[in-house]
């Protein structure tokens, strides 16, 4: 019989696969010796099943959840149910992938009526068995049954109301006992049935729902964001429980064994006295930083730094850990590789290292690489910022800098994010829920929570600015108003800015400054780019570009599209006349006026470029683009050109396609018009020309031919490109050298890729086209279809965001085999938008291209992606 459940100690840190990483690090803490309470765990390949089943438990995987009960019930001396002596346990999720309140979590489970008051009278404490009780039916019904625990909220006010209190703690045992009938009275009315009171049948719920959730939307979003395949499932954690609330001599707590926010080497973290882990990480009371245990509790406390030092050396990365102390004894729930902001990544990756911990291979392992794009934007400018004054200020749980409107749910900052809106998304506190809204804000902003609040770990791990557990605000969701303790009230819409290096608050936008990439940041990339084979250059069409991209790294420009110097109101003019020219004169005419414009880009380029290889394609988009549609524009421009309206409407309806990005567009347009390919090819080689004999740069021009279907269309521009650039290269005396090279971005080129490569020196995939036209998808109308794709599992992500590896990936496997058969020296690029995501920058090495291409700004990231992937292919990690 297959497997499906594992006591702790039979399983290990390397069973990650399936036991989930908290499982996996649950089972090693107890081989370590370390205060585990004890438990089994339910595999991945339980909750795979699951859903392979119809979402059905079957009794095979039942029986042996309740044969590793009956074995933690014989280790505890416990038993779920009994009320001599009842066992309570908790229910976790625990995927091989952190997903940091993602999924859902049961407390307490194993309470019922009886039980409650068994445990009252065992502990001599009933306003805690009470506690215990009422939130387990919260817990219970949110999780299990989908009765929002924000359902339960009301009931909670209306009694601390009564009593004229603020804080749950202040509640006694006879308002738990309130609570409990009135919940239960909730369930009922709300469910029609009585809150279940086996705990057996509690369990196989729970188990069922943590398995649901793993397909909840806010688990598919960030798995979607962090390329988890859904395939994985979750495992599911069965533990005995230790409580935190039963007194003041117990408590609970997370910590770091770093600062997630800096990464300075300090025990960080907070804890609560009476409670229990949802209470700190929900920010519902204020907690204590870490420190003040040694005051509180001194023995328990140098018993967490001792486990807390072993845990990161035996990790060699900074942990994450949760622990709860029961009457003045510590219990380690988890550990777990701490989630942490980009800056503290750097430093704790680069601290490692001078400590000895690991080697710098390891350490490139350690810092996400989509997490550098945080530091990559600009920050507030020191002289702004001086000159502002804050109106309130919170904790800097998340570091960077956030300036944009206001808006109070999530759903409505991904509305105004979608409408080019810069949205702060300001909550009372944050919830897994809302996911969304956190992922495309620019900012948070919390009135409640603290360091390890949901709100600060989300927002370290997305590289997201925050500003949590800000004192004295009130935040007003239903009439969508943020008013501070002065008597300030800023509304949706209104303009705020947020600190999360210091927890400053300001009212309307501050200046911002470019970041500096110096420090940690220099020695850390020096190690991936000494790591790392596969070059790395940039997606630039102006001087700009090519400067940005080189103070990020790049290794040259792998795509400079020409037609984006076209749209200058200066230039489109004699565009609009090439395009409506009748005769070949005319056109030649109109193409002579756009020649030193393109001359005198292509020189800017090459002299920011400084040397580097530079990769110019050729006009691709079809040519309506370039022309007016509506008859008032069409006849603003008749009248500019010195043409009729009748006869530059005819000419404009005559270019209309019912679907241009497959019609007129890239080698099509050189082939019926080869007057455009020559005006361009001398436009680039005259440059270079230039260059090298103003600036000794030693320019080899690499001219991509785009939209190539067919090696005879390929070979036809190359003869026109050729018969230029051979009588400038002559005409100049100079020995330049150039190259000639396509677009491999239509399924047929790929699988003619050997044919190809008799004409072209070099391929660089078009992967947004070559996704196109695979798929048979429109990348601009795809969006419509996407998230039904997603919601019914047709999709895991989006392939124009992530390469698809099984479609367009084994096309482009096949022509990288046949390109190098037929030329075994050809270089071999990628230019879509592919090219900067981390999933495709590892493919592209493992299929063994010379370079990935990418916006400016994605250029750092490509480069860690990189040096990863060389890391993994050397077994180094």
């Amino acid at each position: 019989m297959k497997k499906y459940v594992y006591m702790f100690p039979e399983g290990n840190g390397k069973m990650r696969e399936l036991l989930g990483g908290k499982g996996a690090n649950l089972a090693e803490m107890t081989g370590l010796g370390m205060p585990v309470p004890q438990g089994f765990t339910i595999t991945t390949e339980a909750c795979t099943r699951y859903y392979e089943d119809g979402k059905t438990i079957y009794p095979d995987i039942q029986d042996q959840i309740l044969l590793y009960l009956d074995q933690l019930e014989k280790i505890t001396g416990k038993t779920l149910g009994d009320p001599e002596k009842p066992l309570l346990v908790s229910v976790r999720s625990g995927a091989r992938a952190s997903m940091p309140g993602m999924m859902d979590t049961i407390l307490n489970l194993g309470m019922n009526d009886e039980i409650c008051e068994a445990v009252a009278k065992l502990t001599n404490n009933p306003r805690f068995a009470r506690d215990s009780y009422r939130r387990f039916i919260q817990m219970f019904s949110d999780v299990v049954m989908e009765l929002p625990k924000s359902s339960f909220e009301q009931f909670i006010d209306q009694v601390k109301d009564k009593k004229g209190v603020k804080m749950d703690n202040e509640l006694d045992a006879d308002d738990m006992s309130e609570l409990i009938v009135l919940f239960k009275d909730h369930y009922k009315k709300s469910l029609g049935e009585d809150f279940p009171q086996d705990p057996k049948k509690q369990l196989m719920e729970a188990v069922r729902a943590v398995f649901r959730s793993w397909d909840n939307p806010r688990a598919n979003t960030y798995r979607r964001m962090n390329d988890i395949p859904h395939s994985w499932g979750t495992a599911v954690n069965v533990q005995s429980m230790v409580f935190g609330n039963m007194g003041e001599t117990s408590g609970t707590g997370v910590a770091f064994t770093r600062n997630p926010a800096t990464g300075e080497k300090k025990l960080y973290g907070e804890f609560l006295m009476n409670a229990q882990g949802e209470d700190v990480v929900a920010g519902i009371r204020t907690p204590q930083p870490i420190s003040a245990l040694a005051d509180t509790m001194p023995e328990v406390y140098q018993q967490f730094v001792d486990i807390s030092s072993r845990l990161e050396k035996h990790y060699g990365d900074m942990q994450d850990m949760e622990f709860t102390i029961e009457n003045g004894k510590l219990y380690m729930l988890q550990t777990r590789n701490g989630k942490r902001t980009a800056q503290a990544a750097l430093k704790v990756a680069v601290d490692l290292v001078d400590e000895g911990v690991c080697t710098k291979e390891q350490a490139v392992m350690k810092v996400e690489a989509k997490q550098l794009d945080a530091l990559l934007h600009p920050t507030f400018d020191p002289a702004a910022l001086k000159a502002a004054t804050p109106i309130t200020t919170g904790l800097p749980a998340s570091p960077g800098a956030a300036c944009g409107a206001v808006y109070f749910t999530a759903d409505d900052a991904a509305k105004a994010h979608k409408t080019g809106i810069k949205a702060v998304l300001v909550r009372q506190e944050t919830s897994p829920e809302d996911i969304d809204g956190m992922a495309v804000s620019e900012g948070i902003m919390t009135a409640r929570g603290g360091m390890t609040s949901h709100a600060a770990v989300v927002a370290r791990g997305m590289g997201t600015c925050c500003v949590a557990g800000v004192n004295g605000i009130k935040v007003s969701e239903e009439d969508k108003t943020l008013t501070f303790a002065d008597g300030t009230v800023v509304h949706e819409g209104d303009v705020i800015s947020l600190d999360g290096s210091t927890g400053n608050v300001y009212l309307g936008a501050i200046a911002t400054q470019e970041a500096e990439l110096t420090g940690d940041f220099g020695r850390f990339m020096g190690w991936a780019d000494e790591i790392r084979t596969l070059h790395v250059r940039t997606n630039g069409d102006t001087p700009r570009d090519a400067t940005q991209a080189r103070k990020f790294g790049a290794e040259g420009i792998g795509l400079c599209r020409t037609e984006h110097m076209f749209f200058e109101p200066a230039r489109i003019k004699a565009v609009r006349e090439m395009i409506i020219s009748d005769t070949l004169e005319q056109r030649k005419a109109a193409l002579a006026k756009i020649l030193p414009m393109q001359r005198g880009d292509f020189e800017a380029i090459y002299r920011a470029m400084g040397g580097l290889p530079v990769t110019i394609r050729l006009l691709d988009p079809p040519l309506h683009e370039f022309l007016p549609h509506e008859d008032d524009e069409i006849k603003e421009l008749a009248d500019e050109m010195g043409v009729s309206f009748d006869k530059l409407k005819g000419k404009v309806e005559s270019l209309h396609e019912f679907n241009p990005m497959l019609g007129t567009r890239g080698c099509r347009l050189d082939v019926l018009y080869p007057e455009i390919a020559e005006m361009q090819t001398e436009a680039i080689v005259s440059a270079a020309i230039n260059v090298w004999k103003e600036d000794g740069l030693h320019i080899t021009p690499e001219i991509m031919v785009p939209l190539v279907s067919e090696v005879n269309e390929l070979r036809f521009v190359k003869k026109v490109i050729k018969a230029k650039a051979d009588e400038l290269i002559e005409q100049s005396g100079l020995k330049m050298k150039y190259m000639v090279g396509t677009m491999i971005e239509t399924p047929r080129a790929a699988v003619t890729a050997g044919d190809v490569a008799k004409e072209a020196e070099f391929f660089s995939f078009g992967t947004n086209d070559l996704t196109q036209m695979t798929y048979g998808f429109s990348r601009d109308d795809v969006g419509r279809i996407l998230e039904t794709y997603f919601d019914k599992k047709i999709l895991e992500s989006d392939p124009f965001a992530r390469l698809d590896q099984n479609g367009v990936g084994r096309l482009i496997r096949f022509a990288v085999a046949e390109g190098k058969r037929t030329r075994p020296d050809i270089k071999l690029g990628i230019c879509g938008e592919h090219g900067g995501d981390l999933s495709s920058v590892e493919f592209c090495h493992n299929v063994g291209l010379n370079y990935v291409s990418c916006s400016p700004f994605r250029v750092p990231i490509a480069r860690l992606a990189a040096a990863q992937a060389r890391v993994k292919e050397l077994g180094l990690a």
